[in-house]
């Protein structure tokens, strides 16, 4: 890996080296899209026939665009995906279907919960990559905007609005840390 972050300042014995850290960050986005991937197909399968069902789709579509530059990326740079997949793959979707089964708003809140750690995520992204790092740059920096227009479509379908809004986004925002901080590691 020879385009690898630039090197931390201060950092301390057992800290990842940058090649670590770049495999880190391609292992995390990966498991990243795909847990999107599979949130909204199980808001698809509660919500597709719905009113939503269009914009389920829309954003489903960008998100598998998402996912297959990351599949790339793993290859190219071989880079093992995350061993947790097997449960992302489960807890993706129970998360998808579950706030389907909430309700839309519930759905569209779990959306902005997770649009709005991706987007912290990927921006802390963007400050460590250099600019040996262009094209990769480029692509979170799109997928970025993408995942700012999934929030703002769930803002937009009432997401605050949710039974317990503030309870349901704060655990949705806590699970998407854990899931970010595991997959990154394991």
């Amino acid at each position: 890996m020879a385009n690898a972050p630039r090197p931390k300042r201060g950092a301390l014995p057992g800290d990842p080296r940058p090649d670590q850290r770049l495999a880190r960050l391609v292992r995390v986005d990966h498991a990243g899209e795909y847990g999107a991937k599979r949130i909204y197909e199980g808001q698809i399968a509660v919500m597709g026939k719905g009113r939503h069902g269009r914009l389920l789709r829309h954003m489903a579509a960008q998100e598998a665009v998402h996912l297959r530059y990351f599949e790339n990326q793993l290859v190219q740079r071989r880079v093992r995906p995350t061993l947790l997949q097997p449960f992302w793959h489960v807890a993706g979707y129970l998360l998808g279907a579950g706030t389907a089964l909430l309700g839309e708003r519930a759905a569209m809140a779990c959306t902005v919960a997770v649009e709005e750690v991706i987007d912290g995520h990927y921006e802390r992204q963007l400050e460590e990559l250099g600019p040996e790092e262009a094209e990769l740059k480029d692509s979170i920096r799109q997928f970025q905007a993408e995942e700012l227009e999934h929030r703002d479509h769930g803002l937009a379908n009432e997401a605050e609005m949710a039974p317990a809004y503030p309870a349901l986004s704060a655990a949705i925002k806590a699970g998407t840390r854990a899931a970010i901080w595991l997959s990154e590691r394991f």
